[in-house]
């Protein structure tokens, strides 16, 4: 079997990689490098161009990228909420690629396809903040170019070393195929495995938004937390009247002169509540023992037809 993927390589090396890359842009895990890193060392054999490799990779990565982009313009927040519902990791894929876009903005694309996970989410989020296309399409393609530049680049620097490896595989036949499958299914069933142990970890009691509301009007006034990060609330302006707003990484100070015994309900607009969840959990553990996060979260509120406020625009979202 390896003889005949190294074969296929060979032969359709463009054709592979550009679909290879495609379809791991697209969010799928079969992973792209490897196969652009071969295609590298039989370039530098004269097998293939080293150039027309890391061109199809770079089309490959933006005609991927542009659909995803023009789902951020299209759909904003709501794709980046369907894209952690399929993840094997949710809320940390968006909650990660949201924090770096609070520090690179729209260059966040530069760096994208380095960083596992970010290389998907990038493109809807940055289209969700209204970078404009023009500066996507160059931000992009040089953060794709960047990409499979350096992997293309290793495999032809280090030919002698990969050909060794694959004569290697070659001889070893179905069965290294098989172990490299084995791996994949392995690395897929640990993720998922992780993504089940939070959300058993993050079992508790939630307030529903009618028992919410009903405790606001009938004025016990329960201390409301919103514990989105900031690209989040830039996506989605939207906040329940009063929230205090507060990153998951810093709710505990922001709550420092609110007594232990007032209530807490916590909320965010990621699946399963796992944001406010978590937040609830570390603020029981400093000593709050009313804290609940919010069923549904920020979308079950607003789709009860309760009241929701807006925050200000940010002048710093991109339009250009």
């Amino acid at each position: 079997m390896a003889h005949e993927i190294i074969a296929l390589i060979a032969q359709y090396g463009l054709l592979l990689v550009f679909f290879n890359v495609l379809v791991e842009q697209a969010g799928v895990p079969v992973p792209a490098v490897p196969t652009m890193i071969v295609a590298g060392a039989l370039a530098s054999g004269g097998k293939l161009s080293a150039v027309a490799v890391v061109l199809a990779a770079v089309l490959a990565c933006l005609l991927s990228d542009l659909v995803w982009y023009g789902a951020g313009r299209r759909f904003g927040s709501g794709v980046m909420r369907t894209i952690c519902r399929i993840s094997l990791s949710p809320d940390s894929c968006v909650k990660q690629s949201e924090l770096r876009f609070q520090r690179w903005r729209g260059r966040v694309l530069l760096v994208a396809k380095f960083v596992p996970g970010l290389s998907t989410v990038a493109p809807p989020l940055v289209g969700a903040m209204g970078l404009r296309l023009p500066a996507f399409l160059l931000l992009d393609g040089l953060g794709s170019l960047l990409w499979a530049g350096l992997a293309v680049g290793v495999g032809y620097a280090f030919a002698e070393q990969i050909d060794v490896v694959l004569a290697a595989l070659a001889s070893a036949g179905t069965l290294a195929f098989e172990l490299l499958l084995v791996l994949l299914a392995l690395y897929i069933a640990a993720k998922w495995w992780q993504r089940r142990r939070l959300l058993v970890a993050l079992r508790m009691a939630r307030i529903t938004v009618d028992e919410l509301n009903d405790s606001i009007a009938g004025g016990q006034s329960p201390v409301v937390v919103d514990v989105r990060s900031q690209a989040a609330r830039l996506l989605d302006t939207r906040i329940i009247p009063g929230a205090l707003l507060a990153d998951l990484e810093g709710v505990d100070r922001a709550l420092a002169g609110v007594p232990p015994e007032r209530e807490l309900v916590i909320y965010c607009s990621c699946p399963n509540e796992v944001s406010a969840a978590k937040a609830a959990k570390l603020l029981m553990g400093i000593g709050y023992r009313r804290v609940r996060p919010l069923l549904g979260g920020l979308d079950a509120w607003d789709a009860a037809g309760y009241t929701v406020e807006r925050l200000p625009a940010d002048p710093l979202q991109m339009t250009a």
